[in-house]
Order: structure tokens, then sequence, then C-alpha cells
């Protein structure tokens, strides 16, 4: 055997590059099609919505308004207070800037919180909003 062609052969670099490649596109192809079988894929479109709000308190009511942000659908948001829970009224399905909602009767007590709470569609995620809390 000679040494000079030991490293000048390069004849068996091809099938083993080959055989890494292979190895990496079936390791990402299992990665993708296990994550959309499992359903994590679904779970990865149900992200809560970016949307901001603002609240005014009169001392009995809480209107609260949404200012800026993506539009929400109505059906997937509550109210919720330290006594109630309350959807947002239907006007056209979706909540979206300059839209207002008057919480009446508040009885709020120090360090009471109204938080604005977003469900997905199939219930299996939700997220606070925005919050408020009453500093008397």
């Amino acid at each position: 055997m000679k040494l000079k062609n030991l490293f000048t052969e390069d004849r068996a670099v091809s099938p083993v590059i080959g055989v890494i490649l292979m190895v990496a596109i079936t390791v990402i192809l299992a990665a993708v099609i296990g994550t959309f079988v499992l359903g994590l894929g679904d779970q990865v479109q149900e992200t809560a919505p970016q949307a901001s709000f603002a609240f005014d308190y009169d001392g009995t009511d809480l209107v609260i308004t949404h200012e800026s942000g993506e539009a929400v659908n109505n059906d997937s948001v509550t109210i919720v207070d330290p006594s109630n829970e309350n959807n947002w009224p239907d006007s056209d399905g979706k909540i979206t800037a300059g839209d207002s909602y008057n919480l009446t009767s508040l009885n709020a007590n120090d360090g009471d919180t109204v938080r604005i709470v977003w469900t997905s569609e199939s219930g299996s995620t939700s997220s606070t909003l925005q919050k408020w809390t009453y500093n008397g």
C-alpha cells in the first residue's frame, strides 16, 4: 500500500456524505410528521391575539375599550370580575379597535382585579389579554 495514494484517494467520501444526508433528512421528516400526528401542529396556531385595552372607572361603572391590536372573536373573550364572568356583547362577532364594554355596578374593593380572558376555539388554551386592578 502506498502512503501517497491513501491521502489522495477520495472514492469513499461520497458514500459517507450521502448516508449522513439521508439520515439527516429522515430525522427532519420524522420530526415534522410526528408534530402533526400528535396534534402539536394545531396548538401552534392557537396563540393569543395581541390586543390592547383601556379601562375607565368612575366609581360604579368600568368601561373597557379595545384600543389597538388584532380583532378578537367576542365568543372567545370573557370579562372576569370578582363576582361574575361576563361575555363581551355580540355586535358583529369581532371586537375591534374602538369597541367598548360597560361593566355596570362594579363594587370594587381595594385590590380587586378585572381580567380580559381569551380562550381558544378548542378550549385547550387560555390567556389573560389584559387586567385592571382597583387601587382605592
